[in-house]
């Protein structure tokens, strides 16, 4: 039976490790700089580390699932450094290609392996045991852990080589994002023309506009509830890893950047924090709407 450690159980990675820990049946030991984080893991039964050190001793399978490119990184090269040969680290967080490439031959000189699995489907995925997971890597080693990838996702699905994972979620982001912003948009402006949104919501929400991003975030818009089951600023980051990406392939991608300055807006008005529904503020501010 393999030992499994899991860090960083916030919004997304805290579902993720309960749901290991109900279907693996593994030994799951899970950590979080957090106490409270901890404390909600151990409530649902899971073992708690007193330290990410101890995961790194122990463990056969490292879950990371951490909010920053740089924390990423840096957990990683710590994992290098403690753990023992044959590790296998599976990086859940939405990190840029270019740190999952730089950090693969590192890892592999350390006898370890590392598998880039974003995931997607937001805490409601994450919650169900639904989300969807795209991974990059050396295919033997995602064929080994495929049974735990199951635990947190229905479609589990090998990308390719380290990093293809990471960009497959860059994708799936910057077509997330141009939907968030097209709703954010489009409702603002039905609500200025006198337009009730509910109404409208009623009215499109079976037709070709139809899709996911209108399915959950409209109905929150409508409740003016803007609690994060996805912050804006992991949203953020991912369309900042999109564009780093583009620039480095000498594309442009136009309407990603459109996104990511509404996100920029958001920023500068203090709101990054809110669920990326919130993005509708910055058409609401622009048109002198709420949309309610």
């Amino acid at each position: 039976m393999k030992k499994i450690g899991f860090i960083g159980m916030g919004i997304m990675g805290l579902p993720m490790a309960t749901n290991l820990l109900k279907k693996s049946g593994c030994d799951i030991t899970g950590f979080d700089v957090f106490e409270a984080a901890r404390e909600r893991f151990a409530q649902a039964g899971g073992k708690i580390a007193a330290d990410a050190d101890e995961i790194y001793r122990s463990s056969d399978v490292i879950f990371l699932c951490l909010p920053k490119n740089e924390l990423v990184e840096s957990t990683v090269l710590e994992i290098i450094q403690k753990a023992k040969p044959e590790t296998v680290i599976v990086d859940f967080s939405s990190t840029a290609p270019g740190i999952i490439r730089g950090l693969f031959p590192k890892v592999q000189k350390a006898g370890m392996q590392l598998l880039d699995s974003p995931v997607s489907g937001g805490e409601t995925g994450a919650i169900a045991g639904t989300l969807v997971i795209m991974c990059g890597g050396e295919k033997e080693v995602f064929d080994s852990i495929t049974d735990l990838l199951y635990c947190v996702g229905s479609t589990v699905t090998y990308m390719g080589s380290t990093g293809c994972g990471s960009v497959a979620k860059l994708a799936n982001n910057m077509i997330v994002g141009c939907n968030l912003v097209a709703v954010g948009e489009a409702y603002a402006y039905a609500v200025k023309a006198g337009l009730n949104p509910a109404r409208l919501y009623e009215a499109i929400k079976d037709g070709a506009a139809q899709n996911a991003v209108m399915d959950i975030k409209v109905p929150k818009i409508l409740a003016r509830d803007f609690s994060a089951s996805a912050r804006i600023a992991v949203h953020y980051k991912d369309m900042k890893n999109a564009v780093n990406l583009a620039d480095e392939m000498g594309v442009e991608i136009p309407m990603s950047a459109v996104v990511l300055n509404c996100m920029r807006q958001m920023e500068e008005d203090g709101l990054i924090d809110e669920d990326q529904c919130a993005l509708v503020k910055v058409f609401e501010k622009d048109m002198g709407v709420t949309v309610k």
